[in-house]
């Protein structure tokens, strides 16, 4: 009687995607968070803090999509490279290529022979696929996708630094940098704890480290909108 494939649960292929939208959500909040809570600080009017909010939204928004895209086509760009330079090596040198494979096995704890065997087998399937995977480290699980990586962050950025606008827009004036602050740090908060455990880490520790460092920036640029604003 047949048994039931064992079902597991991998979190590599979110990689990609997920490293840009909580990197997006994470700057989206803090960067504007503080720039409205450093404006504030300096006495400036609501106006002044929507305005540059909203200027701060839309150009971070910009800096983290072209940053990504230039980032992330880099690594497309090398893997590129890297997959041309195989193919090239396994067209004209397929023993050479062969022997390099047995030996990545043979170090991974199989026999020679076995070694050999699989090597072949592989090699006679997809030799490309097989040398990307296995010498090269690329698989199209985690392969460089800019686009995707652009587009995640913009938008994610963009969510991210409406939070504390909005907050900025709706709290009484007096309490534009408590609320903001408070408000900014448990999203912050519980984006890291989401962030966390759809990576497969604990919670607690992603909510932690990134609380601590959002509140630091907030706590920074208060201070230097106290030590050198003026009203704008």
């Amino acid at each position: 009687m047949p048994r039931a494939l064992h079902a597991e649960r991998h979190f590599t292929q979110r990689i990609g995607w997920l490293r840009a939208a909580v990197l997006g959500a994470n700057d989206g909040i803090v960067s504007t968070a503080s720039l409205v809570v450093g404006v504030a600080a300096a006495g400036s009017e609501r106006s002044a803090l929507l305005v540059a909010g909203l200027a701060g939204l839309v150009a971070g928004a910009m800096s983290m999509a072209a940053g990504e895209y230039i980032s992330v086509s880099s690594q497309a760009d090398t893997e590129r490279a890297d997959l041309t330079r195989e193919r090239r090596e396994l067209a004209e040198t397929p023993d050479a290529e062969l022997l390099e494979l047995q030996g990545i096995y043979v170090a991974r704890g199989l026999e020679p022979a076995l070694a050999r065997q699989v090597a072949e087998q592989l090699t006679a399937h997809d030799a490309l696929s097989a040398h990307a995977r296995d010498e090269l480290g690329i698989t199209a699980e985690l392969a460089a996708r800019p686009v995707q990586a652009a587009l995640a962050s913009a938008a994610t950025f963009a969510v991210g630094a409406a939070l504390p606008l909005i907050i900025a827009a709706v709290a009484p004036r007096a309490a534009v940098i408590p609320a903001v602050s408070a408000s900014s740090l448990a999203c912050l908060a519980a984006l890291g704890a989401v962030a966390a455990s759809a990576g497969g880490a604990g919670r607690l520790r992603g909510a932690v480290r990134v609380t601590f460092w959002s509140a630091l920036a907030l706590a920074l640029t208060a201070l230097v909108g106290r030590l050198f604003g003026t009203t704008v």
